[in-house]
C-alpha cells in the first residue's frame, strides 16, 4: 500500500477557488512512465517498486464557479475487476470501502473522488459541467459509474460533459496500440443520454475557463486554463502528468506522437513561465501545483506561492 494522499487542497485563482482533487492513486511501470529516458535517470527523482512501478495521483481540479460546479477530469471510476486493480495498483475508493459503510445510496461502491468532493465541502449533484483532457480511463473513467444492480449510469446526474470531438473519433476507432486505454463504459451512457458535448479546438467553456489544444499524448488532447482575472492557473492533463516531466524530452513511451508532445510542452512552458500560470499536475503523487521556471539549461519547478 502507497500512502494516503490527500483527498483534497484548495487556494484562490484570482476570482475563483480551485480544489485539487485526489481521485485516489494508481502504479505504472516507470519505464513507460519515462520513454525514452534512462531508469538511471529517472530512478534518481522516483523510486519503483519491485514491478518497476512508480506511485502516481490521479488528482482531478474542483472549480467554483457562478454557473455551479466545474470538475476537470473524472479519474478512474469503479468499474473495474481486480485483476485491472491489481495491475495498475489502483487504490481509488470511498475512505470507508473495506467496510459495508463503502457505498452510495443506491449501493454503489463509492469512489475516493465522491469522497474528495464532500471534503471540499460540496456534493456530486452539485457538479454542472465536466471537462476531460481526453478519454483514457484514468481520466474519464470516473464520467459513469456501476450501480448495485450492475448498471453503468452517468456519475453526475447534473452536469453536461465537454472534450473534443477528434478525441471521441479516437476514442471509438482504437487500434492494437491504443485499445487498451480506452472503454467505451466510460462515456456511452452520457452521449445516449445526449449530455456529451463535442467541441472542435480551443474555445471558452464557460467565462474563465477555457481549453487550449496540447497534442502528442494523444492527437486531440487538451489542456484547461481557468483564468480568474488576477492569476491563471492551466490544468496539464497528460501533456505534462508529473513535476518529474518538465524537462522537454521526458515524454511518456505512452504517447502517440512524442514529438508532437515536445512541442506543446515548448510552446505551454513558454508562455506559463512569461505569464506566471500556475501548473496543475495531474498524476504527480505528492506535488499538485506550482510554476515553471528555466535556470538556462532546462525546465523547473518554482514551488513558491
Amino acid at each position: 500500500m502507497t500512502p494516503p494522499l490527500p483527498l483534497h487542497q484548495s487556494r484562490k485563482i484570482g476570482r475563483f477557488t480551485v480544489h485539487a482533487l485526489q481521485a485516489g492513486g494508481q502504479k505504472l511501470d516507470g519505464g513507460a512512465m519515462f520513454g525514452v529516458v534512462p531508469k538511471p535517470l529517472w530512478e534518481r527523482r522516483i523510486a519503483a517498486d519491485e514491478r518497476n512501478r512508480i506511485p502516481m495521483g490521479m488528482r482531478c481540479l474542483l472549480v467554483e464557479h457562478d454557473v455551479g460546479l466545474v470538475l476537470i477530469d473524472t479519474g478512474a471510476g469503479n468499474k473495474e475487476n481486480a485483476k485491472f486493480h491489481d495491475i495498475y495498483a489502483l487504490e481509488n475508493g470511498g475512505a470507508s470501502a473495506s467496510d459495508a459503510s463503502g457505498t452510495n445510496d443506491d449501493g454503489a461502491v463509492r469512489t475516493a473522488l465522491e469522497d474528495a468532493i464532500v471534503a471540499a465541502g460540496h456534493r456530486v449533484s452539485d457538479v454542472t459541467l465536466v471537462i476531460n483532457t481526453h478519454l483514457h480511463f484514468d481520466h474519464a473513467g470516473g464520467d459513469t459509474y456501476i450501480d448495485s444492480a450492475g448498471v453503468v449510469r452517468a456519475s453526475f446526474p447534473n452536469a453536461r460533459y465537454v472534450v473534443q470531438k477528434g478525441e471521441h473519433h479516437w476514442a471509438t476507432h482504437t487500434n492494437e496500440r491504443t485499445g487498451a486505454s480506452y472503454f467505451v463504459r466510460n462515456w456511452d451512457p452520457i452521449f445516449e443520454a445526449g449530455r456529451f458535448d463535442l467541441i472542435e479546438g480551443e474555445r471558452e467553456i464557460v467565462p474563465g475557463i477555457s481549453v487550449m489544444l496540447t497534442p502528442g499524448h494523444v492527437p486531440y488532447h487538451q489542456s484547461v486554463v481557468v483564468d480568474g482575472g488576477s492569476e491563471i492557473a492551466c490544468f496539464l492533463g497528460d501533456v505534462c502528468p508529473t513535476a518529474h516531466h518538465l524537462p522537454l524530452p521526458w515524454i511518456m513511451g505512452y504517447d502517440v506522437e512524442p514529438l508532437r508532445t515536445l512541442e506543446s510542452k515548448r510552446a505551454l512552458f513558454k508562455r506559463a513561465e512569461d505569464e506566471k500560470w500556475l501548473m496543475v499536475f495531474e498524476h504527480d503523487a505528492s506535488v499538485a501545483w506550482g510554476r515553471v521556471r528555466h535556470d538556462g539549461k532546462a525546465y523547473g519547478l518554482d514551488l513558491t506561492p
